[in-house]
């Protein structure tokens, strides 16, 4: 594992946080940095701006917002055990499944609903049916 590890130095925001296993791939972790869902220390981040310890990084990936503080810098990816202590995890806790309404998908091309469709979207959002 030499070389996977330090504490000492520096390192580009996108290589921890996808090597902190905060995203599934690298180029995932410099998109975010690049679309401004990457926060260190409350400033927006290039994918190439260098984090230490004890900055704290808030990237808003698949739906969730994660802040942690970096206790430990990672060249490389490691392992789900090893990530979980190169960091202290602040975030809060991901919204319970009950509360994410399933969205009324459409195949594409499909045109608009027809009354039918349009009355068994208004039953399931449970709003009154119009008169």
């Amino acid at each position: 594992m030499a070389g996977e590890a330090s504490d000492a130095g520096t390192v580009r925001v996108d290589v921890w946080v996808w090597s902190a296993r905060l995203t599934k791939t690298r180029s995932q972790a410099s998109a975010a940095c690049r679309a401004g869902h990457v926060r260190v220390n409350g400033e927006r981040v290039k994918p190439a701006q260098p984090v230490r310890v004890g900055d704290q990084v808030r990237v808003f990936h698949a739906g969730r917002e994660r802040i942690v503080v970096i206790a430990q810098i990672l060249r490389k990816r490691v392992g789900p055990p090893a990530a979980a202590q190169a960091y202290v995890d602040n975030s809060p806790p991901p919204p319970p499944r009950e509360f994410t309404a399933p969205a009324a998908v459409r195949d594409r091309g499909a045109g608009r609903p027809t009354k039918r469709d349009r009355r068994e979207l208004e039953r399931l959002h449970g709003a009154r049916p119009r008169d």
